[in-house]
Formats: C-alpha cells, sequence, structure tokens
C-alpha cells in the first residue's frame, strides 16, 4: 500500500517551449515556492540554479537538460528542465522519452513558435500527457485569445480554458479562476508567495461566466456523467470537475491551459497545482513493454516496487572525469552497491552510488524505486538508450531515437602533444550527445566533428577548451550532404576467381531506383529464396547497407533510393557469404553510377519576426540566399516570414539579419529534408 501512495503522489514531468519562452524562468519560481530554493535565480543575470553550466549562464539558454526534485501538496515532483533552441532538441526527444507529462509554456506575444511545434510533437509521438502556460501576459504585445487559436490551429489541441487572464501588458493583474470562479492575485513585495481570492472584478464577469460555459461543455463531451449534470442543469461539485478534467487530460482528450507572468511571479502556484490535479503519475500511464532477449517475446514491466528492476538510461555526463548516468526507473527498485546487467551489452555492472539530482548538485541515497528519476555512478559502459535491469530478468525497451548531424567542422589541436588528449575528450563528448560525432580525415589529418547546427559546435568548442583545457584551431563550418539517384537503373556484380587455389563464385543484379524526398533507404529482396539461400541473401542485404553509407559522388550516405535484389546465382560448394558481399558491393555501386547519381544538401525551414518596415529587406536577402518564402503572417507590428532556406547560405545569417534589421529582427531555423544542392546563377 505504501508504494502505492507513492507512486500516487510522484509526477515526473517535463518543461518544454520554444527558445525565450521562459520555461527555466518558470522553473526557478517553481523550486522557490515548493521550498526547494531559498532564492530565485534568473537568467538574465546568469544565475539560474538550473542553468548551471558556464556556457549557459553566459548566453542566457538552456543547453542541456537539467533534473531536479520538489514538492508540492504531499506530491513528489521530479522537473526536468529542457532547451528551447533546435540545436539541441536531442535533449527535448531523450527527456520525453522518460517523461509522464509535460508543461508547454508558450510566449503570450509570440504564441506558437517553430521549436514549440517540435517539441509538441515530440510529446505526442511519446503520447505524453499535457498543460499549458501562456507566460508574459504582461509583455507588450500579449494576446492570450490569439495564443489558444494558435494552439488548437498549428497544434491540433483541444483546449480547455481553466483560466482567463484579468488584464494585460502593463495592467496584467492577476488570473480568474473559472473552476472556482474567484480572481487570483498576488503580492509582488512578497516575491509572488502571497496569493489572495477575491470576487471576480465587474468588467471581467460576463466574459468569465462565458467562459466557464464552454468549460462545462468541453469537459462534458469527454464525461457521460458530467453532461448528464450539465444538461439537466444540476451544480457540478469542484472535486468532480477536476477529476474528469485530469481523466481526460491523461487520455490526452484535452490540454488544460493556464496564464500569468513567471518573472513578476504572477500565476506559477496554480501551475503546480496544475501538475499535481491533472498530470499522470507512474501508475496511471501506459505500462512499458519491452523485448525478453532469449525468448525475443514481449513482455510488460507495471509500475510496482516489487516487479523485476526496469530503467532506462536517458542521459550520460561526465562529471570530474567520471561517468553519471540519468535513469527513469520503470519497475522493481535498485539498491547502491548492487549488480545490475546492461541488457545490450549483456554486460554485469556495479551501481557504485545512487543520487537524488537537483541540477548540478546531488545527494547520495541507498535505494530507488519503480517511478523515480535519478542518477548513477558505476555504468562505464552505459550509453543513452541503454536498458538497465536486474541480472535474473533482462528485458530490453524501446531505446531513444537520435539525429544525424547536419553540420561538420575541422578542428586541430595547436600542439601535438594534445592529439591523444582530443581523441580520449572527443569520445567521451559522444558517450554524452548522441547527436554529436567526429572522425579523422585520413587525407588532411585533420579531425572533423559534426553536430545540429553552428550554435552546437560553438559549445561543444568552447567546452573542449574551458572543461579540458585544449586549445584548438577551428576551422569554418561545411554542411553535411547526402547522395541519391534520378533515375531506375540495373547492374551486375559478379564476383568469379580463384585465390589461393580455392575457387570463388557470387553473381547479384541490383535494381536501384529513386524515392521521394524524406522516405529514406529501402532494400527489397524479390529473389526466390530456394534459388539464394537466406545467409548469401543477408549477406548482400549487409553489404548494400554498407555500401549505401558512401555513395558514389562524393562519398556521403546514400538516401531517398531503394535497392531490389531481382536475380542472384551462386555454386554449391563454392559461392560463400564473402564472395556475395563482394558481388553486391559492385552491382550497388555500379548501379548508382548509371542511375543518375546526384547531391543533396540540408534545407532549413526559417521563421524571421520583423518589424514591417524591413520586410523588404529581409526577402530580398533570403531570396538572395537561394531562399523560397513560403508565406508571410501578420502579428501586430511584425511580419512573420516563413521560408525554406539551404543550410549553406545560412551561415552568419544572424549577424545579417541585424544589419538588414537595425538589430530588431529575430529568427530560428530547424532541419526540413534533403534536397537537391541549389546553384546560384553564375
Amino acid at each position: 500500500m505504501a508504494n502505492s501512495n507513492r507512486l500516487r503522489r510522484t509526477r515526473n514531468i517535463g518543461i518544454i517551449a520554444h527558445i525565450d519562452a521562459g520555461k527555466t524562468t518558470l522553473t526557478e519560481r517553481v523550486l522557490f515556492y515548493t521550498g526547494r530554493t531559498h532564492k530565485m535565480g534568473e537568467v538574465h543575470n546568469g544565475e539560474a540554479t538550473m542553468d548551471w553550466m558556464p556556457e549557459e549562464q553566459e548566453r542566457g539558454i538552456t543547453i542541456t537538460s537539467a533534473v531536479t526534485t520538489c514538492e508540492w501538496r504531499d506530491a513528489n515532483i521530479n522537473i526536468i528542465d529542457t532547451p528551447g533552441h533546435v540545436d539541441f532538441t536531442i535533449e527535448v526527444e531523450r527527456s520525453l522519452r522518460v517523461l509522464d507529462g509535460a508543461i508547454g509554456v508558450f510566449c503570450a506575444v509570440g504564441g506558437v513558435e517553430p521549436q514549440s511545434e517540435t517539441v509538441w510533437r515530440q510529446a505526442d509521438n511519446y503520447r505524453v500527457p499535457k498543460i499549458v502556460f501562456i507566460n508574459k501576459m504582461d509583455r507588450v504585445g500579449a494576446d492570450f485569445d490569439n495564443v489558444v487559436s494558435m494552439l488548437q490551429e498549428r497544434l491540433g489541441a483541444n483546449v480547455l480554458e481553466l483560466q482567463l487572464p484579468w488584464g494585460k501588458e502593463d495592467n496584467f493583474h492577476g488570473v480568474i479562476d473559472l473552476i472556482r470562479m474567484k480572481c487570483l492575485v498576488w503580492d509582488e513585495d512578497s516575491l509572488g508567495e502571497v496569493m489572495e481570492e477575491i470576487e471576480i472584478p465587474e468588467e471581467m464577469s460576463a466574459a468569465a461566466e462565458e467562459a466557464r460555459q464552454r468549460l462545462l461543455e468541453t469537459v462534458a463531451e469527454t464525461d457521460d456523467e458530467i453532461m448528464e449534470k450539465y444538461l439537466g442543469d444540476e451544480e457540478i461539485a469542484e472535486s468532480q470537475l477536476l477529476s474528469a478534467i485530469r481523466k481526460a487530460t491523461i487520455s490526452l482528450q484535452l490540454v488544460p491551459v493556464l496564464c500569468g507572468a513567471a518573472l513578476r511571479n504572477l500565476g506559477v502556484q496554480p501551475v503546480l497545482d496544475g501538475i499535481v490535479n491533472f498530470l499522470p503519475s507512474p501508475s496511471d500511464v501506459q505500462v512499458v513493454k519491452g523485448i525478453v532477449p532469449i525468448s525475443n517475446t514481449e513482455e510488460e514491466r507495471p509500475a510496482d516496487v516489487n516487479a523485476p528492476l526496469a530503467a532506462l538510461v536517458f542521459k550520460v555526463m561526465m562529471d570530474q572525469g567520471r561517468k553519471l548516468s540519468y535513469l527513469r526507473i520503470y519497475s522493481g527498485k535498485m539498491k547502491s552497491g548492487g549488480e545490475v546487467l546492461n541488457v545490450r551489452l549483456d554486460q554485469k555492472e556495479r551501481l557504485a552510488r545512487i543520487l537524488r539530482m537537483h541540477s548540478n548538485k546531488r545527494a547520495r541515497i541507498d535505494e530507488a524505486a519503480a517511478g523515480d528519476i535519478v542518477g548513477v555512478m558505476g555504468l562505464k559502459s552505459a550509453t543513452t538508450g541503454d536498458t538497465i535491469t536486474d541480472l535474473d530478468h533482462p528485458i530490453e525497451l524501446e531505446s531513444i531515437k537520435t539525429y544525424e548531424p547536419v553540420i561538420n567542422v575541422a578542428v586541430e589541436p595547436k600542439t601535438s602533444s594534445d592529439q591523444d588528449k582530443v581523441m580520449t575528450v572527443l569520445t567521451k563528448l559522444t558517450e554524452e550527445d548522441p547527436t554529436f560525432r567526429f572522425h579523422m580525415d585520413e587525407d588532411t589529418g585533420q579531425i572533423i566533428i559534426s553536430g545540429m547546427g553552428e550554435l552546437h559546435l560553438d559549445v561543444l568548442g568552447h567546452r573542449l577548451e574551458r572543461e579540458f583545457s585544449l586549445d584548438l584551431n577551428v576551422g569554418k563550418p561545411q554542411v553535411v550532404y547526402r547522395e541519391s539517384v534520378t533515375r531506375t537503373a540495373e547492374a551486375e556484380g559478379r564476383f568469379d576467381r580463384a585465390l589461393g587455389g580455392t575457387p570463388h563464385f557470387a553473381s547479384v543484379w541490383l535494381r536501384v531506383a529513386p524515392l521521394k524526398r524524406g522516405s529514406g533507404f529501402l532494400f527489397q529482396n524479390a529473389v526466390d529464396p530456394e534459388d539464394l539461400p537466406e545467409p548469401f541473401a543477408q549477406a548482400v542485404r549487409e553489404a548494400v547497407k554498407d555500401s549505401a553509407g558512401s555513395g558514389v559522388l562524393m562519398g556521403y550516405p546514400t538516401i531517398d533510393a531503394s535497392v531490389t535484389l531481382f536475380k542472384a546465382e551462386n555454386k554449391e560448394g563454392v559461392s560463400s557469404e564473402p564472395d556475395f558481399r563482394v558481388a553486391a558491393g559492385q552491382a550497388f555501386q555500379a548501379a548508382c553510377r548509371k542511375a543518375g547519381p546526384v547531391l543533396l544538401e540540408p534545407i532549413m525551414t526559417v521563421e524571421v519576426i520583423v518589424p514591417e518596415e524591413f520586410l523588404g529587406d529581409v526577402i530580398n536577402d533570403l531570396n538572395a540566399r537561394l531562399g523560397k518564402v513560403e508565406n508571410i503572417a501578420v502579428r501586430k507590428t511584425s511580419r512573420v516570414v516563413t521560408a525554406v532556406v539551404p543550410l549553406s547560405e545560412l551561415f552568419g545569417y544572424a549577424t545579417a539579419l541585424r544589419s538588414a534589421s537595425q538589430g530588431r529582427g529575430t529568427f530560428t531555423m530547424q532541419f526540413s529534408n534533403f534536397d537537391l544542392v541549389a546553384r546560384k546563377n553564375q
């Protein structure tokens, strides 16, 4: 019973949003009001508790997801504050993979912006229930109704307004609670700690009554008992209404919406109430499933401390030279000093320490159980997405989706003595960040590091200097390309020779054909198993996959193409799997050369927000960068330009936009797709 009560009181939630929507500011208030901290850290002066990295404090942005724990109304809340910048989207992805609920923070002026769309879709992919906090209601241009409309139109959210703002901009005074039909105001002299309930102001009473009816209608559509009482004009108890909203939120039918101004300490406590009232506990969400390695069968692991241990490593970071792994425990329990199994490697590991995390601070604990999010020392071989279980009950949970890098930079140490150290440090960074890669260029001797954008690689470069005392020469960013084909072609690969007196033979016919953009790479075997034994067919499949990693034009991976094995010959007692690998590699290369190979480059979706008087200059600049303007929207006195632009043309765009708009324009970009390399008119 104690275990089930503990689980019911647990909330594992994340705060997700576009950059500069106020996620970290909201988190700081949450920590202050729950008593977790005794001073509010501010992002703008580099003192935010959750932005503890020097890079975060200097830039005023969140770069790495930070974990903390606090308590509110007898509930234990594990919070992950995630980055809003597209370059660090892996931090959001791996956080959402292990969370049960999320708070989407939206700026009352900017509304639904590109990266907030991205993180919302990521949450949808993992079926994470959400509540919304519309922040910055005190800013010039704040428009609550507009943001609600954008949530419905852009995100397809079935929103449920639980509050209305009382005033806006400089006249934002508080919020109207539509469940209790009271007005909530905060004493700013007490840093918002003192919250008072007053009667709804007369000028808001009509709007509040209308919004209350909309709320009841929306909830009634999801709950038969509420519907019956609503149609019968009966009184609906507050507890019954809260219960129905909770049920509809957890089942993804509704998204409750709250509002406030976190920087002015207005509206934060109702967000905490919303977390407890509406977001799920570990026992409310779908039971986690995984594959048992030995039998290859699917099995469930309930959120129960008495079930076998199943935990997922969702983040790895280096801490003073030692590996710190962040785990979400789905079932069972683990004890400090105990032995566990890394299922991917089939390797035993010992838990040196279990840590309760508070940003970059931690407290040692003896054990952790189902529903907990903890840090662990001692998992020497663990990487993001690994499953940790007890020794006797292995199960492999769904891993975490990663992203392919789109930008390269060449680096080299200024002293030869640092060469080995650089390679060791970079290996450690790849364990931390699955979107970071590196390799040695054999032609130039340079180390090529790859990442998700200029900011991503810039941050990593500064970390190499600051944390590891490495002095590096850094080259200019280079785009990571892909290759594809433009027409269908067929070719044979034939391996027929004697090596060391032993005959070898294999003949493979492959057909290569283009696929639409974004389709990836597809291999199909159309040869009857009687004509080609499965081991040989598997050898062909593996060889084609390896060959596709290095295209025929410039050695970039081949994508958006299908390869069909439609004919093969083998000689009994002569042919072998290596023979078919060689023949398949030859056939793939030959077919690609005949299929009109082309180079593809990464295309970015760019959203530029600029005052109307600079619109023409901004559009002209985008056109000069081979961009295609897809939409121009009106937002108060500004214009929002959406365009697709080759990444290669966007280096240095931040400086160019500042120059073209007298520093008043802002932009965001995110990866869209790979497409044919654009050429400027000569």
